[in-house]
């Protein structure tokens, strides 16, 4: 990660500047360049401060011999400044310690979000490289604003923050054969030591009964974990419990996946991996609330024992499921998951999943789906996700859909049909969720992996959830 520091403009070998429409001065200090003195290069440029613009203009009587202009629009918000943040962390390879002013514009927050912004720009996944980036960009000075306050409290959130999700993207984007499912219950033990956690190890989940997580592991040589981590500092009385699905690489099971479709199935245990960064972070921060994260691990593969469509299983507290397609696996862990959430009695529960590409052709690859049994639940973390710079759309968790997964012999089907995917998945979810708990499900197959980089997303895992989740708690905290 890149180094946060607090000092002057001189510190840096490169001052960023913020600048609103109409070339507006968007910084009062008196570091920031006399954007009229150079009116005759910006026309040329045709810099005029909308949002998305950079331009590198020579300052030779500057604190540094060059600065970078930043438009930011004539609407800033927190998110304009985590954008504008990670293009510039993108942009100033060259220079080894960039001094900004981007967190001087006047909004409540905002060193919080250039340090998110650029941490998350900033980032690259070389763990597999031979050659590491000749980006020598590695240090950030924080120039105290016209008021001379930095927020130190929103600066060390906004660092817990960007290192939940680039625990995350590093979790996603390493191959499937460095990640088992062991492997992955070893790191969430390593979170935090304010995090207790319990591994429950194949004999423990024969006998637990995770029937769901047990049949998605049958074709795989690699033995499944299912993960609780808890998160109780002292006195917190309100207890959110949050459930992700580990898929560390989906064939698809007998029903196979086509080969082009298998090349970023590493990316199917986003869910956990977005529940391993935020309970890293809230942990971190501190928050006053009770997290349990819970984190079924398996791969789903082709193996001789593999179940068969048509077999049926008994998740977790003793519903059936009928499986007719073994590539809708990611509802079979979740309905274990779940089951064991209720067994903390949470006052919330939040699922993720990258669970049906059904969501991604309803939402494309920007935004989540939400489907919820509660609606002030659901309208918690929506506003949560806002507040977080994540996008999520509420579906319909629409009872009449239930039909479509009824079984001739079990409870319920594992699949719908190819019609309102999303829904379905969400109905069956939802039959593992007791009467009175308030639960929310998010989709995330569309945003979980970017295919190309912009502003502060990189392309690959993106770690999308974990702030989402963290505000959840900090809401729920508050």
């Amino acid at each position: 990660m890149i180094d946060i520091v607090r000092g002057r403009p001189q510190d840096g070998d490169l001052l960023v500047v913020p600048v609103l429409a109409d070339r507006t001065p968007g910084s009062t200090h008196e570091a920031a360049p006399d954007l009229a003195s150079m009116e005759s290069l910006l026309d040329a440029k045709d810099f005029s401060g909308k949002k998305n613009q950079l331009q590198f203009v020579p300052t030779p009587d500057g604190p540094t011999p060059e600065a970078l202009l930043v438009g930011l629009g004539d609407d800033v918000d927190l998110e304009t400044l985590r954008r504008a943040a990670g293009s510039v962390a993108r942009a100033v390879g060259r220079y080894r310690t960039v001094a900004t002013l981007l967190h001087d514009v006047d909004l409540e927050g905002a060193e919080g979000a250039v340090v998110l912004g650029t941490q998350l720009g900033a980032y690259r996944f070389e763990e597999y490289r031979s050659e590491p980036s000749k980006d020598k960009f590695s240090s950030l000075v924080l120039v105290a604003g016209s008021d001379d306050v930095i927020d130190e409290e929103g600066v060390a959130r906004a660092e817990a923050i960007a290192s939940g999700v680039i625990l995350a993207r590093d979790l996603v984007n390493r191959p499937a054969q460095d990640k088992p499912p062991a492997a992955l219950a070893d790191i969430a033990s390593s979170l935090s030591p304010e995090v207790a956690v319990t591994i429950y190890d194949e004999a423990d989940i024969a006998e637990m009964g995770f029937g769901g997580l047990a049949a998605v592991n049958a074709g795989a040589d690699r033995p499944a974990r299912m993960v609780v981590m808890e998160y109780r500092p002292e006195g917190a009385e309100t207890t959110v419990a949050f459930v992700g699905k580990g898929i560390v690489f989906d064939s698809g099971g007998l029903s196979i996946k086509p080969a082009a479709m298998m090349e970023t199935m590493k990316t199917d245990m986003a869910g956990a991996a977005a529940v391993l960064g935020a309970v890293q972070a809230i942990a971190a921060i501190g928050l006053d609330v009770n997290v349990i994260g819970i984190t079924p691990f398996t791969e789903n593969l082709t193996g001789g024992s593999a179940t068969r469509p048509g077999d049926v299983m008994r998740a977790y507290k003793g519903k059936t499921i009928e499986i007719l397609n073994t590539d809708a696996e990611g509802r079979l862990v979740l309905a274990d998951g779940l089951g064991l959430a209720q067994d903390f009695s949470p006052d919330l529960v939040v699922d993720i999943a990258t669970l049906t590409g059904a969501c991604k052709v309803a939402l494309g690859t920007h935004i989540g789906g939400l489907l919820s049994n509660d609606d002030e639940a659901a309208e918690l973390v929506l506003s949560a996700a806002t507040a977080a710079g994540e996008k999520l759309w509420r579906l319909p968790l629409e009872e009449e859909y239930g039909s479509l997964i009824e079984s001739d012999i079990a409870d319920m089907k594992n699949t719908g049909g190819r019609y309102g995917g999303t829904i379905t998945a969400g109905l069956i979810l939802a039959e593992f969720v007791d009467d009175g708990t308030s639960w929310v499900h998010l989709d995330v197959a569309g945003p979980a992996r970017a295919d190309s980089t912009e502003h502060y997303v990189i392309k690959g895992g993106s770690g999308f959830g974990v702030r989402t989740l963290v505000a959840v708690a900090e809401a729920l905290a508050g």
